[in-house]
């Protein structure tokens, strides 16, 4: 008789105690096949859910594999950093090595007095490249946006720090918070692009300090609450356009009720670096 894996369920990058995006976590996931991840995370129901499994003779090193309730993703931020605070409640804070489909993702945990734990991942190498303007404008249509309402001074752009995210800055605060998009029409583009993570879209006067909304049709969520790997991205996307600040923050959520808030550090060159905590639901 097969014994039934222990799923732990954390909220990662909570701005407050309703908020965060909630990941589900598998420890010891060695025995589990592709089958029955994909179906205990259809399960979970959550926009993904992280399944880790010790990697023989590499001490701290654990192999990951993400599943949104739909398909294999090759990473996914937040359920990285629900995983690494659900290690380090069990074996001690310290440094971890996840082993991913996007590459090597190295962990830094820290425990405060209260022992609340606080993750910091750094990406793997980042990569930007330009968006084709066919498709940015496909995109642009599907979300009832033209060209003129993107931010002059940020050109839209592909990026990649685990997963590649088309990138859109919103002049106008008003149209970032009420453009409106069919989630079925905005798939079918993903897949077609091979956008397995969101379509970031961003607002802010100072880009040092975002709103976001992460969207992921693709996985069978609307929109994200919070998006490790998008934040990572948008760190390698900044840095690329010649962004003289080393940090950023990205609040997140507030259209789907639960916000969130991602640290993010953008050193001159190699990976970005996404800090955050999870918290267990209950």
């Amino acid at each position: 008789m097969t014994t039934a894996p222990e799923i732990l369920r954390y909220s990662a990058f909570a701005a407050t105690p309703e908020g965060g995006n909630p990941a589900g976590v598998v420890l010891d996931a060695d025995g589990l096949d592709e089958t029955r991840m994909q179906r205990i995370a259809a399960e979970v129901g959550y926009a993904e859910t992280a399944f880790a499994t010790p990697v023989p003779g590499a001490s701290g090193h654990h192999r990951v594999r993400y599943w949104s309730p739909a398909a294999e993703v090759p990473f996914c931020g937040h359920a990285t950093v629900a995983t690494a605070v659900a290690l380090a409640e069990r074996d001690g804070a310290g440094t971890v090595v996840f082993e991913t489909a996007a590459g090597s993702i190295s962990m830094e945990s820290f425990a405060d007095a209260d022992g609340r734990v606080t993750v910091s991942f750094t990406s793997v190498e980042p990569q930007v490249r330009d968006l084709d303007v066919r498709v940015r404008d496909r995109l642009l249509d599907l979300l009832g946006l033209v060209p003129s309402d993107l931010d002059p001074r940020f050109p839209a752009r592909e990026s990649f720090a685990g997963n590649w995210h088309p990138i859109l800055v919103i002049a106008d605060r008003e149209v970032f918070h009420q453009f409106r998009f069919s989630p079925p029409e905005v798939a079918a583009l993903m897949r077609e692009q091979g956008w397995l993570g969101t379509v970031t879209v961003l607002y802010g006067e100072d880009p040092a300090d975002l709103e976001a909304r992460n969207l992921f049709p693709v996985g069978r969520i609307t929109e994200d609450p919070a998006t490790g790997s998008a934040a990572a991205s948008t760190g390698a996307y900044l840095r690329a356009q010649g962004f003289p600040g080393t940090s950023v923050r990205i609040r997140q959520g507030r259209h789907v009720g639960r916000p969130s808030e991602l640290l993010v550090a953008i050193p001159e060159t190699g990976g970005i670096v996404v800090s955050g905590g999870a918290t267990p639901i209950s």
